[in-house]
């Protein structure tokens, strides 16, 4: 939609998937060169290499032994934390765990003023260390209506010095986050009833202000919803929607867009930057790109 978009995408390049036959991929991670993702719905994690070859780093991701079929109680976002440990939301056991070497899985954050998070489903690290996560109801079997949801909204957190703040609380569906390179903007994607992107200005102490539409998809109602987004190195945000990927400027343009013949769920830079895995129902596409992102503030 716009000659910039070859400064990050090469015309040639081709779309790869690396793996299939999934439930509902999500939550993808790039960790000592393999993807690691989420399968939701699965209840499982697995890393998959460049060329396709696939191990399961671990089965009940999501907390619970057994969940019922096509819920989504698995586990969903991940991020390597500075001491090498990996950061994973739980939608099962309504949490961010913390899974050490030995691939066990302990609580780090499951409660906010006393109650019980709705399900965490998305986290990024700021320039300045501190965690941001989204909490939408969907690890919930009735959602908003679930008996056992105990807060009163779905909140966007911010996690820092040991001490949890809820800096949104007036998103009916919070679900990707993403903070420009510089952590001074914030982006979250609500997934509905209403579609759309906002951002928001970051203060140095972490409070947001000035929160403003970066992009709206009036009048859908498909089943691809604004999910899961990721910033690059030079302040693009890629975010998965209704019809696949937008690729929109820092002042709102939208430069192209990536069509899967799946529905587009999250994203991750992989290959030192070099290359956009995408995480798409039942399967994992490639695109290599024409520049190296910025990788995440923990990667190794």
């Amino acid at each position: 939609m716009d000659p910039d978009l070859d400064k990050l995408i090469p015309a040639d390049a081709s779309i790869t998937k690396v793996v299939s036959r999934l439930k509902f991929t999500e939550g993808p991670m790039w960790k000592d060169d393999r993807l690691w993702f989420s399968d939701v719905v699965g209840n499982a994690i697995y890393a998959v290499s460049p060329q396709g070859n696939v191990e399961v780093i671990t089965q009940n991701s999501g907390g619970l032994e057994s969940v019922s079929d096509g819920s989504f109680r698995g586990s969903n976002g991940m991020a390597l934390d500075k001491d090498g440990t990996v950061l994973v939301c739980q939608h099962g056991l309504r949490r961010i765990g913390r899974m050490n070497s030995k691939e066990n899985v302990v609580s780090f954050i499951d409660r906010f003023e006393g109650k019980r998070l709705n399900s965490p489903n998305d986290l990024v690290f700021a320039p300045d260390g501190s965690l941001w996560f989204t909490d939408p109801p969907y690890g919930l079997v009735g959602q908003d209506e679930d008996p056992a949801k105990e807060l009163s909204f779905n909140g966007v957190y911010r996690f820092h010095d040991g001490k949890l703040k809820a800096v949104v609380r007036d998103l009916s569906r919070p679900n990707g986050i993403g903070l420009s390179p510089d952590g001074k903007t914030l982006y979250i994607s609500n997934s509905g009833p209403e579609m759309f992107v906002n951002r928001y200005e970051v203060g140095n102490d972490g409070s947001l202000s000035r929160p403003s539409l970066l992009i709206s998809y009036p009048g859908q109602k498909s089943s691809e919803v604004p999910d899961g987004l990721k910033v690059d190195r030079y302040g693009n945000i890629w975010a998965t929607g209704p019809a696949g990927v937008r690729i929109i400027s820092p002042a709102g343009k939208v430069l192209g867009q990536i069509r899967l013949p799946e529905i587009a769920a999250n994203l991750a830079w992989g290959e030192g930057g070099r290359a956009v895995y995408i995480t798409a129902s039942s399967s994992v596409y490639r695109i290599p790109l024409a520049f190296a992102s910025t990788m995440p503030l923990y990667s190794r």
